[in-house]
């Protein structure tokens, strides 16, 4: 039976959320959509991403509201000494805090794990975001989405001959990162249950990007060291994986095993492809890849492709039609299954986890630079003279410093 005043399967858990672009966001957000506070921490600039736009919702770009919701927002200088003291009182009765400042700034500013946080709060998560870790060749360099795509590989898979090597369309090795990052801070508070103390996680965009790398990796360690190539639409392991034309649109295709290639070539009406000796198995396919593609285009290239893709799904085949950003958020499907949501001015997708008695939801949109700051010392024990003087000092910010 589900709860319908359910605080989320988080609830009472405390975040202290000092990252800023999208690995840690992303992160941050899935865990408030299932109750955590969330108290993003801005630096005096505020968080970048408020100006990757157009397009802008007020002052705020896209890019940011994207991932920014169920949370509540203080800009801090945490390079001050003052700004260091907030934090410290802020994490006091927090569970998780979550940064991905410069590699070595925290301990810069001595608020290191090791010397300082893991003795003052023991039960504390410490979780790091970085580009590639502290030590090793690349430790302490930078790291883009992009830049880490390039290095660990899906460049070089992703694209065909006439593109070259391509980046992917979606920001996977940050929102892979943050996904794991999400995992990793649970698993550690699952751990404290056990042990009682806290840890530090440390994860980089580089070793996530890597582990994404499915199946191009063990392609390669078990074909003996084959490198795997640009697959354009296809996939290297299965066959039929790929797109094609219809009279109305383009679609998908995906024959994940030797029986439903059987039935899919008998509800498309040519049975006999199912008994032909170039594609009888998975193993032929793949080897006869190009006559299969030729064969099923003549196949598909007069066919209405949303109803013949109506047609073999409800007969328990997967096949899909390309749809767009618009037609793919307004689908009926969508809302059904409660992906699109609103709240007040903000629309977005919608919470991909589903618990039976303790749903998430979307508690609060978006927050504005410092919006709760005031709000969130009060919360904490701080006075009213104390408030005064981090605002005067420009210790605590409502309003973002420019550049």
């Amino acid at each position: 039976m589900v709860v319908k005043n359910s605080g989320g399967s988080l609830e009472g858990t405390k975040i202290i959320d000092c990252t800023r672009v999208l690995g840690g966001p992303y992160c941050t957000q899935m865990l408030g959509d299932h109750g955590a506070e969330i108290i993003k921490i801005e630096p005096p600039q505020g968080d970048e991403v408020r100006d990757w736009g157009p397009p802008f919702h007020d002052e705020d770009a896209a890019y940011f509201i994207g991932v920014n919701r169920n949370k509540k927002s203080i800009g801090l200088d945490l390079r001050t000494e003052a700004g260091k003291a907030v934090l410290l009182r802020l994490l006091e009765d927090a569970d998780v805090i979550i940064e991905n400042y410069k590699t070595g700034s925290m301990e810069r500013w001595g608020l290191g794990y090791e010397e300082v946080l893991s003795k003052k709060f023991p039960k504390l998560v410490h979780c790091r975001i970085s580009g590639f870790g502290a030590d090793g060749p690349y430790g302490g360099f930078p790291g883009y989405d992009g830049i880490i795509q390039a290095m660990v590989g899906h460049f070089s898979v992703n694209g065909n001959p006439d593109s070259g090597p391509t980046r992917l369309g979606l920001a996977m090795v940050d929102i892979g990162t943050g996904l794991y990052a999400g995992n990793a801070i649970l698993m550690a508070l699952l751990e404290r249950e056990r042990s009682g103390i806290g840890q530090y996680l440390d994860m980089t965009l580089y070793d996530c990007g890597l582990s994404l790398m499915h199946p191009h990796v063990p392609n390669y360690f078990t074909s003996g060291g084959k490198v795997p190539g640009l697959t354009g639409n296809s996939h290297p392991n299965i066959a039929p994986y790929d797109l094609f034309d219809t009279k109305t649109c383009q679609i998908f295709i995906a024959g994940g095993n030797d029986r439903a290639w059987r039935r899919l070539c008998k509800e498309v009406g040519r049975p006999e492809l199912g008994e032909d000796p170039r594609f009888l198995t998975n193993s032929d396919r793949q080897t006869n890849k190009a006559d299969l593609k030729e064969e099923l285009k003549g196949v598909f290239a007069d066919v209405d492709g949303e109803v013949f893709c109506e047609k073999l799904l409800a007969a328990g085949l997967p096949v899909g039609p390309i749809r767009n950003t618009h037609d793919a958020i307004n689908n009926p499907h969508t809302i059904h299954r409660g992906m699109r949501v609103e709240k007040d001015w903000y629309k977005s997708w919608g919470i991909p986890i589903k618990f039976s008695r303790t749903p998430g939801s979307v508690k609060s949109v978006p927050p504005k630079f410092g919006e709760h700051g005031k709000e969130i010392l009060e919360s904490h024990g701080f006075s009213k003279p104390e408030i005064d003087n981090l605002l005067r000092d420009e210790v605590l910010l409502e309003k973002r410093k420019k550049v």
